[in-house]
């Protein structure tokens, strides 16, 4: 199984120290650990410096202090275990455990390079075979995508199937190697069946984030895509909701720049300790009965109840 940088093979050869005894033990090599036990603490204190909740930054304390005093190698866990074995481990649920899979499995964790400004996914999906320069950039402009498992949920959802370049026959081509990549069987059935935040909650962290944006009231980072002089403008938003943990920014694609949407697409990350992240897309409607409305690409029927109810609350809700 391929892991990051640094994680190389997990076993190391000690000779006996009996006289007489030539029998090699083999002993654990405890480095990867140590590496994504970094990388988690690294995360937390991203999330400290841009003001994120405290129990959001201990969450990712806790599971780096969990991985570090492991005796075991945390990639030979997942190789024999999988993500069952990851969400056993005390302090690691379902959402830290798809970070740490998609970390062993790429040598990339999405989450952080995004804090860092340092998240260029089109890199990333160089790595499927079929998947060229140019259609990596479509990908990416077309669905937001970043990681694998995202990319994995397009490709059951429907989603990939529709950008330019793919169709039905290439989508599954794609499809099965990301399974054979994440480790896992084909999925039974469509991801986006399972559990996501309320619309109402997604245009309420919209509002919020735009609002303290254009108020100058954000930490800001300096992305690297299309950004030449290292200029830290990009907002970035991490907000809860109940269960729910949010993290926004603007969109920082080539199609937003293209278009001059970048502040008007707002790219909105969520998670909770039982589900690993997802995301979603919230624009302007431009057309139709929601024109000049907030809107969650994707989800336009039940934004279209949601401005129907504050429509009928009266104009101070809407």
């Amino acid at each position: 199984m391929p892991g990051p940088a640094g994680l190389g093979k997990s076993w190391r050869r000690k000779r006996s120290t009996q006289p007489g005894v030539q029998t090699v033990a083999p002993q654990p090599d405890l480095q990867p650990n140590a590496v994504l036990a970094g990388n988690l603490r690294e995360y937390a204190d991203l999330l400290r410096q841009q003001g994120a909740e405290g129990f959001r930054v201990a969450a990712y304390e806790r599971a780096a202090g969990v991985i570090e005093g492991l005796d075991r190698p945390l990639d030979a866990v997942f190789a024999q275990e999988g993500r069952d074995g990851l969400t056993a481990l005390p302090g690691v649920g379902r959402s830290i455990a798809a970070a740490l899979a998609e970390m062993l499995t790429t040598g990339r964790w999405a989450q952080l390079e995004r804090l860092r400004g340092a998240l260029e996914p089109e890199k990333l999906f160089l790595t499927i075979p079929g998947v060229g320069p140019e259609l990596a950039r479509r990908i990416f402009d077309a669905l937001h995508v970043e990681n694998l498992e995202a990319l994995e949920t397009a490709a059951h959802d429907g989603r990939l199937a529709g950008v330019e370049g793919i169709g039905r026959r290439r989508a599954e081509m794609i499809r099965t190697a990301l399974a054979e990549r994440l480790g896992r069987p084909r999925l039974r059935r469509l991801r986006q069946t399972r559990q996501r935040p309320p619309v109402a909650t997604l245009l309420d962290v919209d509002r919020e984030y735009r609002e303290k944006a254009e108020a100058g009231a954000l930490r800001r980072i300096a992305p690297k895509r299309f950004n030449p002089s290292g200029e830290a403008w990009l907002p970035i938003l991490h907000a809860t909701r109940e269960a729910w943990r949010f993290t926004a920014l603007y969109s920082n694609t080539g199609l937003a720049h293209e278009l001059g949407r970048v502040k008007d697409w707002v790219v909105i990350y969520y998670e909770t300790d039982a589900l690993p992240e997802g995301q979603c897309t919230v624009v302007t409607e431009t057309r139709g009965a929601l024109a000049g409305r907030r809107v969650a690409r994707g989800r336009e029927e039940e934004c279209r109840a949601y401005w129907l109810k504050q429509d009928a609350r009266g104009p101070a809700a809407a």
